[in-house]
């Protein structure tokens, strides 16, 4: 017998909202450089993205029978973390899509395989893959249902908040959101100001305080 949680906590709405206006880039090196997924889990299209609470579901290889449960249990706004061994096998098409924006699912992310991705770029629903195949998949074995999963080289507990974007997806704990949102914003000012630094004609090396560095490592310019 398989016993499926589907109560979990989440981070506050609004805050979730919040964090999903800077990008999983800034979000990663924001938070010190953590949280960041392994780079083989990308968008079906680039213009992608999603920010949404983690609801994890663990499937069997080549089969996505929890995941339809998983589905049936996610609550608006969540964001579907199926982790099913690295298996390039279609376990998720654009049936299942059109399920999940019925019920206000975010986003799926997998390091599995899924298909139908002109019909599921078409439905404008967030689908990050590792694999993308036609293979079906079976309905048979049981798996959990929000437990802490490790995927994508992260460990993830549902309920941690999970953004993804065309350059990659990033993890924050759930307790440390508002941490990340002030980190965020403060590196996105930083970087606003090297960027007017740079219009108006300073060079990367002044801009980021190189030349004592390069002269201690030696290194010279002839000009």
């Amino acid at each position: 017998m398989v016993h499926v949680t589907t109560k979990i906590d989440r981070a506050d709405p609004t805050r979730i909202d919040e964090l999903g206006t800077f990008s999983a880039a800034t979000i990663h090196e924001a938070q010190g450089r953590k949280g960041a997924l392994e780079s083989g889990i990308k968008p079906l299209d680039r213009d992608m993205s999603f920010c949404g609470s983690a609801f994890t579901v663990v499937c069997h290889p080549r089969d996505n029978v929890m995941l339809q449960v998983a589905i049936s249990y996610a609550q608006r706004g969540d964001v579907l973390i199926v982790a099913s061994g690295d298996q390039p096998a279609g376990q998720f098409g654009d049936v299942l899509a059109n399920a999940c924006v019925a019920r206000g699912i975010s986003a799926l992310v997998t390091d599995g395989g899924v298909r139908d991705t002109r019909e599921i770029r078409e439905l404008g629903f967030p689908v990050f893959s590792k694999h993308v195949c036609i293979e079906g998949t079976v309905k048979e074995t049981l798996g959990p249902i929000n437990q802490p999963v490790v995927f994508g080289g992260q460990v993830i507990y549902p309920g941690d908040v999970v953004k993804g974007d065309c350059d990659g997806v990033v993890v924050v704990r759930r307790d440390e959101v508002p941490f990340a949102i002030a980190a965020s914003r403060e590196r996105d000012a930083t970087e606003a100001a090297y960027i007017e630094r740079y219009r108006n004609g300073e060079t990367p090396i002044q801009v980021s305080n190189l030349a004592a560095i390069l002269e201690t490592k030696g290194l010279t310019v002839d000009q």
